[in-house]
């Protein structure tokens, strides 16, 4: 193989490569709608009770870097709106919750709305306004009419 070739392939090979990564990390802080076919118990969670209007549930670890971060920007949207809670579950010492939720990634966030139901996921650091925009949908759907 001359030289011309081998650098035409390595350079298709990084192209693909950071596409799969520029790809990976656009859809990681993405909100995913849930499908609702489960109810969040508080108390599996180690929660009193969840938000009158709304939960955001956010799933952290002892090593994640973001994780505080992201508890700080979550604790202020839900103190900003009446209603709304925020709980961060370590699963650390808690496999059994990680395998349940599905939880590949920490931190990981779910929008729950007043009855327990998962609205929205969110996995990685999410973006504030995407957060509050979910938030407004879940809570305007979930408003007694």
């Amino acid at each position: 193989m001359t030289v011309v070739p081998a650098v035409l392939v390595l350079a298709a090979l990084l192209v693909v490569t950071v596409s799969v990564g520029l790809f990976l990390r656009w859809k990681q802080n993405r909100p995913r709608r849930q499908n609702p076919d489960e109810i969040v118990e508080p108390q599996r969670l180690g929660a009193q009770h969840l938000g009158e209007r709304a939960t955001l549930l956010q799933f952290s670890t002892e090593m994640c870097a973001r994780c505080p971060g992201v508890h700080r920007v979550l604790g202020s949207i839900a103190d900003a709106h009446d209603g709304v809670l925020h709980l961060d579950v370590d699963l650390t010492h808690r496999p059994d919750i990680a395998k349940h939720f599905h939880v590949l990634q920490t931190p990981t966030t779910l929008i729950l709305d007043r009855d327990g139901i998962v609205q929205t996921r969110f996995g990685g650091t999410p973006n504030r306004h995407a957060i509050e925009l979910e938030l407004t949908r879940v809570t305007a759907a979930s408003a007694p009419i």
